[in-house]
């Protein structure tokens, strides 16, 4: 539809698309809906198509959320205003008898476009004279309600959802596991042979653990072995270390832990570990789902776990005897050396989300 031809200020329903993926899911919209207008990156904003209905706000928005999956976010608009503050925050104060009865609520402004405010200035003054009108407390974390207020370049719209609509990634009964791995001593066997597999594989498994931030990654050869191949694998572990760790420097909000590489034959470092706890992840072991909660409880009560993973010949059976526990992670399948040290890793994640959810 030609902008032109769009009356903003009668938008119905916002709905929030993958970007590059307005204009299909705006022919979704239309092909399924009879008599509704539609605008695709309104003001050439990816990542959103208006509608416009006649039926009421509350029936189109719950018919596009049951039948377009297309559709990321469904925003029911209530109030439209000029993106000027005052008359946004005037615009607001018609929604306080909708909040008066809610256990909570927060204020979530998206704003597009050149404007005299920022977004938190309008959930500051949003927040504030919705809480004096209603008396209805703030929570940031977990709202029972949440006040929209997308702007669109000169146009504002408002509206009131569920606080599910704008689920943390973190929130009850979810417990942070993060900080469990920098206990975690992930040994490794190295993968050697060609020169080519050798870094590649190094390059995945350095990957796997800097994605979960372990506290170290211990290197364990057996024996004499060639330094050429040796220090192919070292060179692509550091690789795939660096490389996640920029990701995580560049989209996490805490400060990422740059997981440490040593090196130490296996056998030595049995020895020298002996009183800390030490599993082995080998298929001879118990199914994990039997040995969780142990699993769990040497995490959670003990400085540093040993987590031992094998790779083309695996952990020695000897080292077996050693071990606090021996675990298969999945009986019947052989996990290969480039999952492996993941599939451990979640495994343990599992085992402690599980006991500290049984605990709480």
């Amino acid at each position: 539809m030609n902008p032109s031809e769009f009356d903003f200020s009668k938008a119905s329903v916002i709905v929030k698309t993958l970007r590059d993926y307005e204009s299909v899911v705006a022919q979704i919209l239309k092909e399924s809906f009879q008599g509704i207008e539609v605008l695709a990156k309104p003001l050439n904003f990816s990542g959103l198509v208006l509608v416009k209905a006649d039926v009421p706000v509350e029936e189109i928005t719950r018919e596009i959320k049951m039948r377009v999956p297309e559709a990321e976010r469904v925003l029911p608009i209530k109030y439209y205003a000029p993106a000027e503050m005052d008359l946004i925050v005037d615009a607001v104060k018609n929604m306080a008898e909708e909040i008066r009865n809610a256990r909570s609520f927060a204020v979530n402004t998206v704003r597009r476009g050149t404007h005299k405010y920022s977004s938190l200035d309008v959930n500051v003054r949003v927040g504030a004279a919705i809480k004096d009108l209603s008396g209805c407390p703030v929570n940031l974390d977990f709202p029972d309600k949440v006040i929209f207020v997308e702007i669109i370049g000169p146009h504002a719209y408002i509206g009131v959802v569920d606080g599910s609509e704008f689920q943390k990634k973190m929130r009850p009964p979810k417990f942070e596991i993060r900080e469990y791995f920098k206990k975690v001593s992930l040994v490794q066997m190295p993968y050697l042979g060609s020169l080519k597999a050798s870094y590649e594989m190094g390059v995945r498994i350095g990957r796997e653990a800097q994605t979960f931030e372990v506290g170290e990654l211990v290197i364990a050869p057996i024996g004499i072995i060639k330094a050429d191949e040796i220090g192919v694998f070292l060179k692509g572990v550091f690789k795939g270390i660096e490389s996640r760790f920029q990701v995580q420097v560049k989209s996490y909000a805490h400060k990422p832990h740059r997981t440490e590489v040593y090196v130490q034959n296996l056998y030595e470092l049995i020895r020298e570990r002996s009183r800390e706890p030490i599993i082995v992840f080998e298929p001879e072991g118990e199914p994990v789902s039997s040995v969780s909660v142990k699993l769990a409880e040497l995490a959670i009560n003990n400085r540093r776990i040993n987590l031992l993973v094998g790779s083309r010949e695996g952990i020695p059976i000897g080292i077996f005897r050693f071990a606090n526990l021996v675990v298969d992670l999945c009986p019947g399948v052989t996990i290969a050396t480039d999952l492996a040290a993941a599939s451990a890793l979640i495994a343990l994640a599992f085992a402690i989300h599980q006991k500290l959810s049984s605990d709480f």
